[in-house]
């Protein structure tokens, strides 16, 4: 039987082999055990997929030269083993050309084609939404956050807006959910949020969202995607700011247009609206931290 003959036939069994062990993967294991994913749902956002798709086959590769490494290796340690009655040193070669070309050639390729597909990525999703259908500006400050639905006026007074505090656990370690700050968002609209801080540096990471950005003072971020999932989801900051950094935590809900819409107009109705101004670039109470507000120092 002809060599090729023999290289198929060899090939049949591994990849029937591989189709029913990945055919038996879960939503999970298929997105290389990344969060936010769940059978039979979609992705969290337009973007989770590609950033799962682009982990996922990273590994693979790696763990294919690693395999082809590892067998270099063992073979090498096997063929070349010091036999019976040998003495001395083995032959010595000063270079082999081909294998040195080899050995620079193929990790060169590796590198250049991850940086391709991981900077053609990094451009796709930091791309942003000229026209977004909802804007939102989500402000970091020690240890909180602030989120201001933006509106159509020049001046934002028709924005409205929700002022966080820190989240104040429990004396058994348990965080009341219901009290952090929350974050609202339309599912299967174009959503831009912009990224403030207002002291230190802060990162906005919604965990099964796949992404998080840097939040700098002088320096505004934004971030566009599509939310694609109904649900909720957890949001915390991804960079060290502090002593109670842990504590600085949010909620984030992805909901149908009609409670969108209800939702901005019960926080108009409670009459916060218009820009979020300087007054508030600090909290004014510090659940869990034993200090007190102005008005309680001032009784």
């Amino acid at each position: 039987m002809p060599s090729k003959r023999r290289l198929r036939w060899a090939a049949l069994p591994v990849g029937v082999a591989a189709a029913v062990v990945l055919a038996g993967c879960s939503a999970t294991e298929l997105h290389g055990f990344l969060p936010g994913f769940v059978e039979g749902e979609p992705a969290t956002t337009n973007q989770a997929d590609r950033v799962a798709g682009l982990w996922v086959t990273s590994w693979v590769v790696l763990l294919i030269v690693g395999i082809i490494t590892w067998g270099l290796m063992a073979w090498a340690v096997v063929a070349y083993r010091r036999r019976a009655g040998q003495t001395g040193l083995p032959v010595q070669l000063r270079y082999n050309m081909p294998i040195e070309i080899l050995y620079t050639v193929i990790p060169l390729i590796l590198v250049l084609g991850m940086f391709f597909f991981t900077a053609r990525d990094q451009a796709e999703i930091e791309t942003k939404w000229e026209n977004p259908d909802v804007e939102i500006t989500a402000i970091a400050k020690q240890w909180a956050w602030d989120f201001q639905y933006d509106g159509e006026q020049e001046d934002n007074s028709d924005a409205v807006w929700t002022m966080g505090v820190q989240a104040d656990p429990a004396a058994n370690g348990d965080i009341d959910k219901s009290k952090l700050p929350t974050l609202v968002l339309p599912v299967d609209q174009k959503v831009t949020i912009n990224l403030q801080s207002r002291d230190v540096i802060h990162s906005f990471w919604i965990i099964d969202f796949l992404y998080k950005k840097d939040m700098y003072i002088g320096k505004d971020n934004t971030w566009s995607f599509t939310p694609t999932r109904v649900g909720e989801y957890d949001g915390k900051c991804a960079e060290l700011c502090g002593e109670y950094h842990s504590m600085m935590l949010f909620n984030v809900k992805v909901v149908e247009q009609s409670e969108y819409d209800a939702y901005l107009e019960s926080l108009r109705d409670e009459g916060n609206t218009g820009d979020i101004n300087d007054a508030y670039d600090r909290l004014s109470n510090l659940p869990g931290t034993g200090a007190s507000t102005d008005a309680e120092e001032e009784e």
